[in-house]
């Protein structure tokens, strides 16, 4: 019985590529969380690596007519990344616009577009399949992915500030306005 339980505890949590960290006090509820790289090499505990860092959280599709969104979010990166801003992007085939072999997803962003910012896991961002982190920034936001390159930012304090539709892009200048805004604010 034992082994069985054990059996199932591994495979659930191979199944997960996002894991709610254990509780940390300190820890701002939407950052209590980690994933692994997409590359599959190395997990990311969001507390430890973001605190106190503008995060802009993104659903990143390979073959989404928004996939060009890629190159402005890496300048956006590029320019903000030395004032505490990070983009996390995650891939998810939620609308069926994302390779499943995650070496042609990592192909796309990294060597079509230059991206740089960490991109994780593929996994689920809408409905009963969403990972729990994007369940929490539904929950926090009110508003689950409806399409690829939503946008999520959470400021320094770890809270949720604004969502963005996936045709907001980041050359918008509302949009750079109100992520410089969350970047001058101190934690």
């Amino acid at each position: 019985m034992n082994r069985t339980l054990l059996g199932l505890s591994l495979l659930v949590s191979l199944m997960t590529p996002f894991q709610a960290t254990p509780a940390n006090p300190t820890c701002p509820p939407l950052l209590d969380f980690s994933a692994k790289t997409l590359d599959g090499r190395e997990t990311l505990d969001f507390c430890k690596r973001y605190e106190k860092q503008v995060v802009l959280v993104v659903n990143t599709a390979s073959q989404c007519g928004y996939t060009g969104q890629l190159s402005g979010l890496q300048k956006l990166y590029e320019t903000y990344r030395d004032r505490g801003f990070v983009i996390l992007g995650f891939p998810s085939n939620d609308f069926r616009q994302e390779y499943d072999n995650p070496a042609e997803t990592e192909r796309v962003a990294r060597k079509d577009y230059g991206v740089t910012f960490p991109m994780l896991e593929k996994s689920g961002v809408s409905g009963n399949e969403a990972s729990p982190f994007f369940k929490a920034l539904a929950q926090a936001s009110g508003q689950a992915p409806s399409w690829n390159f939503q946008k999520y930012l959470i400021g320094r304090n770890g809270k949720f500030l604004r969502v963005y539709p996936s045709n907001v892009g980041p050359d918008d200048p509302l949009f750079r306005l109100e992520v410089e805004s969350a970047i001058a604010e101190k934690p």
